[in-house]
């Protein structure tokens, strides 16, 4: 009898650390959400969303306020455009600004909201019209090489026109 309890309760042990596990999963791939707070929805519009992605973190002066519930096309202008769910107790002045940005170097992307001076806030449904768009690492990349390359080849122009 009791090599029975033993094995009972080691096999609670072994359900409580997979729950354990999953609930750390989750929780550090942002794909399940155990807050259950009041939020509104905000959009933005950008000409490049980069590698963001929905459930993406919102944040304000480096605290989250939010998350990102949806990235769709325009097809008439072709810009991104982002939904935001923002805490309820959290309010933005109407002429604040959203970026998008990347944590260190090459980590996931998040919104930034700026706050801006306005009286009046932003409320439910809400077009955030500052915006900035991710900054691409390959589009820098290139962007740099091919000045570099134009460069070189506009200093053999000179030289060869000496």
């Amino acid at each position: 009898m009791a090599k029975r309890n033993l094995e009972i309760l080691v096999g609670l042990f072994v359900v409580l650390g997979l729950g354990a596990l999953v609930f750390v999963a989750l929780k550090a791939a942002n794909l399940a959400s155990f807050s259950s707070g009041d939020t509104y929805t905000l959009q933005a519009r950008f000409d490049n969303i980069g590698g963001l992605k929905a459930r993406a973190p919102v944040r304000s002066a480096g605290v989250v306020v939010g998350r990102v519930l949806s990235i769709t096309l325009d097809a008439k202008t072709y810009q991104g455009v982002v939904t935001l769910a923002v805490n309820r107790g959290v309010e933005f002045p109407k002429d604040s600004s959203a970026k998008i940005l990347t944590a260190g170097l090459l980590g996931d992307q998040y919104i930034g909201l700026e706050a801006g001076g306005d009286t009046a806030n932003l409320v439910q449904g809400d077009l955030i019209k500052q915006t900035q768009s991710a900054v691409v690492l390959e589009n820098l990349i290139g962007q740099f090489l091919f000045s570099k390359a134009a460069d070189a080849g506009s200093g053999a122009d000179a030289g060869a026109k000496k």
